[in-house]
């Protein structure tokens, strides 16, 4: 009797223990799925204000085809009225492949790093929540740089454009190969790697927050945090992850400006505007300050805040289905 019960408690643990490694197999691409659909949802609901930001992070004041706008109201109402939808909604395309294409490899790089350094440990510290953010960054940005490039590209194209316009995201990528070459795609890396810490200090705070509020929760409730997904909800998701946003959009903003000014289309017949990112970094300090390398920055927290929280809340809510479901086909 004891003998069979002793099989059974150890088939028990074989049928645990596949199940872990296929829930482990599955992991990546769960998260993949979530962060990709996350994207989508957060560029389809906010990219107005993206237009808006772009626009703002370019205009030095100097020499500019972009009109300038007094705020992001007069420069929803303005794009809007001279430009329709068509302005409003510039660069659509490829801000929804580059999101959720970002995103999506960023979820699943960031947690495939999780994972790898928890085969070793118990808990990871902040430090390793940030290198692994640090290197799902890296990888996300070699792979979406171009894409970026090219949103930018389409959303600062306006009346005042001297250049002809693309006619959408293939035509700019045929364009720029024949008539730049293809080292022009990645034109903005160098800053676009340095905005990696953008996404290591949001998605540290996100995950030390989380950690504080569960154990503030749990305490509380008198529960065990061992499911720590079933003591948070939408709310708490949503606070967590504006709030980790506006720490990351404060610290690394200027990046996104030299990024911006670098990816301009440079107009016909004419060299580029800045040369590299340290000529945009001395023309930037010289000319307009400080505050030249926050051009925009209201428009960003207006349209990332808002995104960070549906971004969250999206991709943990998926997240969790796609468990629950992956569990049900196991059993």
């Amino acid at each position: 009797m004891v003998a069979v019960e002793r099989k059974g408690s150890r088939k028990e643990e074989e049928e645990e223990e596949d199940e872990d490694k296929a829930g482990q197999s599955a992991w990546g691409w769960e998260n993949a799925t979530a962060g990709a659909i996350a994207g989508f949802a957060t560029v389809a609901a906010l990219h107005p204000l993206d237009v808006v930001r772009t626009r703002f992070q370019v205009n030095d004041g100097r020499c500019s085809t972009v009109p300038s706008y007094k705020n992001t109201a007069h420069a929803l109402f303005t794009i809007a009225r001279s430009e329709g939808l068509r302005g409003i909604y510039a660069g659509f395309s490829p801000a929804v492949i580059g999101s959720t294409l970002s995103w999506g490899l960023y979820f699943f790089f960031y947690n495939r790093a999780k994972n790898r350094y928890l085969k070793v440990r118990d808990e990871l510290g902040p430090s390793l929540h940030l290198l692994s953010a640090a290197e799902a960054g890296t990888l996300a940005c070699l792979f979406t740089n171009p894409v970026w490039l090219v949103k930018t590209r389409l959303q600062l194209q306006t009346p005042l454009s001297q250049s002809p316009p693309y006619s959408g995201f293939s035509d700019a990528i045929r364009t720029i190969l024949k008539e730049e070459g293809w080292r022009t795609l990645y034109k903005g890396i160098g800053p676009g790697l340095l905005l990696v810490s953008h996404g290591a200090i949001q998605f540290t705070a996100y995950e030390e927050a989380c950690k504080i509020l569960i154990k503030i929760k749990s305490t509380r409730e008198k529960h065990d945090h061992s499911n720590d997904d079933r003591l948070l909800n939408s709310v708490d998701y949503a606070v967590l992850g504006a709030s980790s946003k506006i720490v990351a959009i404060l610290l690394t903003y200027p990046f996104q400006v030299i990024r911006s000014r670098l990816q301009q289309r440079p107009s016909t017949h004419t060299l580029p505007r800045y040369r590299d990112a340290w000529h945009v970094l001395k023309e930037t300090a010289r000319f307009e300050g400080i505050n030249g390398f926050y051009r925009g920055i209201t428009s960003n927290l207006l349209k990332n805040i808002p995104a960070a929280s549906i971004t969250f809340v999206v991709y943990e809510n998926v997240l969790r289905l796609l468990r629950m479901t992956n569990k049900n086909v196991n059993n």
